[in-house]
């Protein structure tokens, strides 16, 4: 479940390679998260029926074993998928860009 090795790489502006640590890898159909690539199924219904299951049980996340932390991921997964929640994770994702970058 694990594979170092095949980390995807990103340029940023300056030309120097980055590791991909968060997101999924569409040519390995995997959700990287660090180190770690978790293979997601072919069959879209069964991307679909994860990523929903993942935001209910996140909706539920006051539960013992059921978090918080698996809406991102569930939005994650229907990313895949879904071209809104796709356009939502990459606008996201630019704020968050902007917002860690220091100011000139």
């Amino acid at each position: 479940m694990i594979d170092q090795g095949r980390a995807e790489k990103n340029t940023d502006r300056n030309g120097s390679e980055k590791a991909r640590h968060f997101g999924i890898d569409h040519t390995a159909r995997a959700l990287v998260i660090g180190s770690i690539r978790i293979p997601l199924p072919r069959s879209r219904l069964a991307r679909l029926g994860i990523g929903l299951a993942l935001i209910f049980g996140g909706c539920l996340g006051f539960l013992p074993v059921l978090g918080f932390w698996m809406l991102p991921l569930g939005f994650i997964v229907l990313s895949h998928d879904l071209p809104l929640v796709r356009r939502w994770r990459r606008r996201l994702a630019v704020w968050w860009t902007r917002r860690r970058r220091p100011a000139d």
